[in-house]
């Protein structure tokens, strides 16, 4: 029976797709079948894809080329600081422009037994120097990375060092992902059989210091069907569920060697935007306690409601559209960096209104993520004006997932 879609039009390369069809393939092979068409192509497509994806040379680019050190080595010093942090501070719904109704009051409003919108949380923030006295201002443009930390920037072949200065009330640390690092430089504490000298940048304690250093090898750059720059994120992980719940995440960006500017950023992107899609929940956070007793108004002993109201359906630490409000340009490359952290609640499906994007070489407005995974979606917007960008999960967008982002002409 023949497939109605075949026919001799060329139809773009979706790698992904590839993968599907060879699992497939293997899976038919193991049962005992043969001569099987497999998505319209035929047991000669399915051949020539496999072809495609063999040999020494496509898996020495997928694993990338081992280090070679460029010579750079990016510096950073990166404090963690308790702040208190307002999910609402323009305490109104920014979406709809009134004021919060009875349901995002769930969330939003303190009273008895409900804190509100307003936590005690620590956050990763930048500083200019290892003394750790003067902070590095985050520039308006990148207001709307809220609690996130700062970005880090590399290209692969170069070194980045990282000195961290611990001024939370609990042992916190820097877990990098996709970069090589040694026993040293992990920051997360596990019977790994390290000995003692390798498990100081497991728990770094209140007010003392750590510089943890990372190589960026080819594998932890763009891989053959990338673009020019991949996202990793950062975390701490010395208690890995309430450090994230309690405000220490952020992004790294790798470029491909030879295709970044100076400042990391790639050459081929004229605007990057970086979201984390998280369902955070306070009741796990190091605060509670001390939320309880600060911005409970009067304090009371937790009802049935109290763990519900403590879930904060956030992007980048904002609810309801109170996220400062950023800007593209029509015609320019965008290039969206949007992770998800969390637990069960957090299977988000991030949807843009008003333009779409570009993921894997498929057009698309909605995205997949699941906890701690990183997806790098392009965009050249056509249609001006501001537009919502929210989770397309129901429960989610009832407690407040929702943004905005403005494009101009």
């Amino acid at each position: 029976m023949s497939d109605a879609r075949t026919d001799a039009r060329p139809r773009p390369d979706r790698s992904h797709r590839r993968w599907i069809a060879l699992g497939a393939s293997a899976l038919v092979a193991g049962l005992g079948f043969t001569g099987v068409a497999l998505g319209g192509t035929g047991g000669a497509g399915v051949t020539a894809q496999h072809a495609a994806m063999s040999g020494h040379a496509y898996w020495a680019s997928v694993g990338g080329t081992g280090f070679r050190y460029s010579g750079v080595t990016r510096k950073y010093y990166i404090g963690a600081d308790v702040v208190a942090w307002n999910y609402a501070p323009a305490g109104r719904n920014k979406i709809t422009g009134k004021p919060f109704d009875a349901v995002a009051d769930t969330w939003v409003q303190s009273g008895p037994g409900r804190i509100g919108s307003t936590y005690d949380k620590c956050v990763y923030r930048a500083y200019t120097d290892a003394t750790f006295q003067h902070r590095k201002a985050r520039p308006t443009s990148e207001a709307y990375l809220g609690l996130l930390g700062p970005v880090i920037r590399a290209e692969v072949g170069d070194r980045i060092r990282v000195v961290f200065r611990n001024a939370c009330p609990f042992p916190a640390s820097i877990h990098v992902h996709g970069l090589f690092y040694s026993k040293a430089s992990e920051g997360a504490p596990y019977r790994d059989l390290a000995g003692p000298a390798n498990k100081l940048d497991d728990l770094v304690h209140q007010g003392d210091k750590y510089t943890y250093i990372w190589d960026v090898p080819g594998r932890a750059g763009p891989g053959p069907d990338d673009g020019s720059s991949v996202m990793w994120m950062y975390h701490s992980h010395t208690d890995e569920v309430a450090d994230t719940y309690s405000g220490l995440m952020g992004p790294l960006v790798v470029t491909g060697r030879g295709l970044a500017r100076p400042d990391g950023t790639p050459k081929d992107v004229g605007r990057e935007m970086f979201s984390v899609f998280s369902v955070m929940d306070e009741n796990q956070s190091h605060f509670l306690d001390d939320n309880e007793h600060t911005y409970e108004q009067p304090y009371q002993p937790p009802d049935a409601g109290f763990a519900a109201s403590n879930l904060m359906y956030s992007i980048n630490g904002y609810v309801y559209g109170n996220q400062p409000l950023p800007t593209i340009k029509v015609g320019r490359h965008v290039r969206w960096y949007v992770m998800d952290m969390g637990g069960e609640h957090d299977l988000h499906t991030p949807h843009w209104h008003g333009n779409v994007v570009t993921v894997g070489g498929m057009r698309m407005d909605v995205l997949i993520l699941l906890p701690a995974t990183m997806t790098i979606a392009d965009m050249v917007p056509d249609d001006p004006g501001i537009w919502l960008f929210h989770c397309h999960v129901n429960e989610h967008l009832i407690g407040g997932m929702l943004t905005r982002y403005r494009v101009i002409p």
